[in-house]
């Protein structure tokens, strides 16, 4: 080795896992963000809702979320236009892509509803289990 060249012992430096969600992937309406919104600033030490999704009956997957007090490593991260952070991680995101999160009020109550899961890999649709085919978590 020449003494212009000199030999490296330190470990190449990694980079940091980013991934910002697009709304292609998640879309959150505006009536969801709101709501959502609202309930993250109603909690302490909560920064965000985490989107995460469970092995199901014979319904198949279950789509839920719950609030997040961190961001993990490998989460893809969304903001929407009122402040609102979402975090899903990678497996999750496999099974969300295409999703639309949406809120709705009606005579039977509020809830949040999941519309077009399974979208990217052509499932029908269902959120949740047993006699679930509206969709509403």
């Amino acid at each position: 080795m020449s003494e212009t060249q000199t030999a490296s012992t330190e470990a190449p430096a990694t980079a940091a896992f980013r991934h910002e969600l697009t709304e292609a992937e998640v879309n959150v309406t505006p009536a969801a963000a709101e709501q959502l919104k609202a309930l993250v600033d109603s909690e302490e030490d909560v920064e965000a809702v985490r989107i995460y999704v469970a092995g199901g009956g014979c319904g198949g997957m279950t789509y839920s979320m719950t609030f997040a007090t961190e961001k993990q490593d490998y989460d893809a991260v969304m903001e929407t236009d009122n402040g609102l952070r979402i975090y899903v991680d990678p497996v999750a995101l496999a099974f969300l892509k295409g999703v639309e999160i949406d809120f709705s009020e009606g005579i039977n109550g509020a809830s949040f509803v999941f519309r077009n899961v399974f979208q990217s890999i052509g499932g029908a649709g269902v959120c949740s289990a047993c006699g679930a085919a509206g969709g509403a978590c």
